[in-house]
């Protein structure tokens, strides 16, 4: 029961995250009315809107963003190949969800809740909180049923995916082969002709030199690069300046009480004896009978309940922790349990609670009174809060005017910045086509070295770097693209011939010496100590240690060898071990992720033939039908 929780909550942090990308931007009713208008994609009759092809960009933009930080740009992943992905992504999810469904998987309203109420983002203080999860809601233009259907949807779907992974089969036998492959062991010594001892037997000419250079003037190209000066408004320059009044604190405060009240919190501990609902009935009074002897014990020592609950709960979640729940208010659990839970005095045990999950014995073990947040104490936040908020109103209002002040002053950035009430600042060079350089992103760079900044000396637009960011530049100084002169390269060019020269040197010796071991064994090269390696466990270039794994090892001494980017390595073959796979710990590991490999391969299969059978519709520019696929 409580172990769904941990495992699925995380699907509710995706769908918020979903949702908040895109909200914000196109509001409830236009979500509302996306069915009136062209779809991107229909699946089986369901439209799927332009609005959700929006969020679902912005959404990968947001863990993209979180992956890279400073180095995420916007703008180099808002293209239409992006697009495309995503809307294939989301085709394919909508034909899993229908699967699902028709499939007759379900997720009951009380695991919704269960896992709702687990989620960071709906508590205070580390427990659900029915007025904060409304807020935040509402404050991302969402109704509680359009959420709840959504985290339903991804709950079904991901049931669906979690059939596959523990009903993917593999034999015995072919999990020892594949144990006996991957953990044999090879005897192997080796021998190499590094490339660098034979630097001194190359020769590269003046026209080599030359020819290569002229052949691979890309390489020694040097960009444009520029220095700007720039003027950042954002909203945190308008936060200090944002007064606010003592009056409107207090107002605050008093028309929004539920922000800073919390209801009353319990926490208790449970030992679970679990029975499904729908078990015979047989099973469901073993089940009981044996709650009731559990009870017993407790009863006869309510000082070991914790005790008890690591012994005979069956809730892998909290059986661990002595069938510790945590804090939680009324309502967060299933109602046999809370309604329970709340009538209970602290320390109390109740008798056997009957809910779909089986037979609960609850220990109330401490409560939190409902409390408002004194007025003292939230006085700061709140005013905090306001000034960040008079500050976003004032940058919308400023925004459009900051804009138009950069282009109608295109030779200053002057009035631009007095009237952001920020400085104008100075960048080091920037090289045309760099990665993203604080604060510019993409765009901004792009508009930097762009004709009409650069010939004609004018700022560039005003550029959003985020939601609450503009910036502004202009050139202060300059320089073209260019090729580094050849007297500044030829040493670097020569020494890369030499090496490839040596390393074809080395090469050609190595084949030769292989050859004559391959025939008779003689050889003029020092072979190294012996050494065991495995496939995983070796040092050897990648190259090579497929070789020694493709010698055949009936019959030893095998040489293998090849070229490396040291120069060539030969490798004498001794002895192969096969290790006896006994370790039943190591086999079940390799059954674990051979079973996994293959219910992913199944469920991508699985998915693959959903797609043929479903009646797909692709209405986007340049988007192909995944139906055709």
């Amino acid at each position: 029961m409580f172990d769904f929780v941990q495992e699925k909550k995380y699907i509710v942090y995706i769908v918020l995250g979903l949702i908040t990308a895109s909200f914000g931007l196109v509001g409830v009713n236009s979500y509302q009315k996306s069915s009136s208008v062209d779809a991107p994609a229909t699946v089986n009759g369901t439209k799927i809107s332009a609005q959700e092809l929006e969020r679902s960009v912005r959404q990968q933009q947001e863990q993209l963003k979180q992956r890279l930080g400073q180095n995420f740009d916007a703008a180099m992943f808002d293209t239409s190949e992006m697009k495309r992905a995503v809307l294939e992504n989301l085709v394919a999810q909508r034909v899993l969800i229908d699967a699902a469904n028709q499939s007759g998987l379900t997720v009951s309203d009380a695991q919704i809740a269960q896992v709702i109420g687990s989620v960071e983002a709906f508590q205070d203080n580390g427990v659900f909180d029915k007025k904060r999860y409304a807020k935040v809601l509402a404050n991302n233009n969402l109704l509680p049923l359009m959420y709840e259907k959504r985290v339903r949807d991804e709950l079904v779907s991901q049931q669906l995916n979690e059939i596959f992974m523990p009903n993917a089969y593999s034999s015995a036998y072919s999990i020892a082969k594949v144990m006996r492959l991957n953990e044999q062991q090879r005897v192997v010594s080796v021998a190499t002709i590094p490339a660098l001892s034979l630097m001194t037997q190359v020769q590269v000419d003046t026209a080599a030199i030359k020819q290569y250079y002229d052949l691979n003037q890309k390489e020694f190209a040097i960009p444009e690069q520029a220095r700007v000066e720039f003027v950042k408004f954002s909203v945190a320059n308008l936060v200090a300046s944002s007064n606010v009044e003592s009056a409107e604190v207090a107002a605050y405060y008093k028309e929004h009480q539920a922000e800073f009240s919390s209801e009353e919190q319990r926490q208790a501990a449970h030992i679970l004896i679990s029975v499904a609902a729908t078990a015979p009935q047989a099973e469901q009074d073993a089940a009981k009978a044996k709650a009731e002897q559990v009870l017993a014990q407790v009863n006869a020592a309510p000082t070991k309940f914790a005790e008890l609950a690591k012994q005979f709960s069956q809730d892998p979640g909290s059986a661990p922790r002595g069938g510790d729940l945590g804090f939680f208010s009324a309502g967060m659990m299933v109602k046999p349990f809370s309604d329970a839970a709340f009538a209970l005095k602290a320390g109390e045990v109740s008798g056997l609670v009957k809910s779909d999950f089986g037979y609960h014995i609850i220990k109330l073990t401490a409560v939190k009174a409902s409390r408002v947040l004194p007025f003292d104490e939230a006085r700061e936040t709140i005013a905090n809060k306001l000034r960040q908020q008079k500050a976003s109103e004032k940058f919308a209002e400023l925004a459009e005017k900051f804009s138009n002040t950069v282009y109608e002053q295109s030779d200053s950035l002057q009035a631009a910045a007095q009237l952001a009430g920020a400085k104008i600042e100075q960048s080091d060079w920037l090289i045309k086509g760099m990665p993203n350089v604080q604060p510019f992103n993409a765009k901004a760079l792009q508009a930097i070295f762009s004709e009409d900044v650069v010939k004609n000396k004018r700022n560039t637009a005003a550029i959003e770097i985020d939601a609450s960011t503009l910036v502004a530049a202009r050139i202060k100084e300059y320089k073209a693209a260019s090729v580094k002169p050849l007297a500044e390269v030829q040493a670097a060019i020569e020494q890369k011939l030499a090496r490839e020269k040596a390393i074809a040197l080395a090469t050609t010796q190595g084949a030769e010496a292989l050859a004559k071991l391959q025939k008779d064994g003689s050889t003029h090269l020092t072979f190294a100590a012996a050494q065991t390696v495995t496939r995983q466990a070796n040092t050897l270039d990648a190259d090579v240690t497929r070789l020694v794994f493709q010698a055949n090892g009936a019959k030893l001494p095998q040489f293998v060898g090849h070229e490396t980017a040291a120069g060539y390595t030969i490798v004498r073959v001794e002895a192969v071990k096969n290790v006896e796979n006994s370790d039943v710990t190591k086999q079940q590991r390799y059954d674990q992720q051979v079973r996994q490999l293959l219910g992913e391969e199944l469920f991508k299969a699985y998915i693959a033939d959903a797609k043929k059978q479903a009646s797909i519709s692709i209405n986007l520019p340049d988007v192909k039908s995944v139906k055709a696929e």
